[in-house]
């Protein structure tokens, strides 16, 4: 269930291509696209890390990975297509940026209170060889989801 959680929060809640969409500037097949494409790719990630010692610092570097992208790419006004193209140079927020309340405000929303949520939250206790069947459940179903989005991205 964290995983999922997880997973729908980074390709919901942090994506910013969601953000353009509900403001009008973005076509939603696009969106729609990202939202399948990052939650695809984080639940298939995170199930294929679903063990206790590995699973919330997993979960915990990724809310501050997508909090930084998500704040880079509002405050300086880059299309949701620059996370497709080549190297990822201009995505982090410039550093002078953290003084503006807006950034701040994005980090805190999308990486620390998530991430304080997920830290009290307890992961449920599986033996061996259930806990393998429901990961590699998990991260095919996080395959297909992340194929129909790279379906809709053409």
């Amino acid at each position: 269930m964290l995983v999922l959680w997880a997973s729908l929060w980074l390709g919901v809640v942090a994506n910013v291509g969601v953000w353009r969409w509900l403001g009008g500037s973005l076509d939603g097949r696009h969106a729609l696209a990202s939202i399948l494409v990052i939650a695809g790719a984080t639940g298939a990630l995170f199930s294929l890390l679903g063990w206790r010692r590995t699973l919330k610092p997993a979960i915990t570097f990724s809310l501050i990975a997508a909090s930084l992208v998500a704040a880079g790419l509002w405050s300086q006004q880059l299309p949701i297509d620059t996370l497709w193209q080549g190297p990822p140079r201009t995505l982090l927020p410039a550093w002078t940026s953290f003084m503006r309340w807006d950034v701040l405000g994005i980090v805190l929303v999308l990486a620390v209170v998530p991430i304080v949520w997920l830290w009290n939250h307890g992961i449920r206790r599986m033996p061996g060889p259930k806990q393998l069947q429901s990961n590699i459940t998990g991260a095919l179903l996080g395959a297909i989801v992340l194929g129909c989005g790279i379906f809709l991205l053409r």
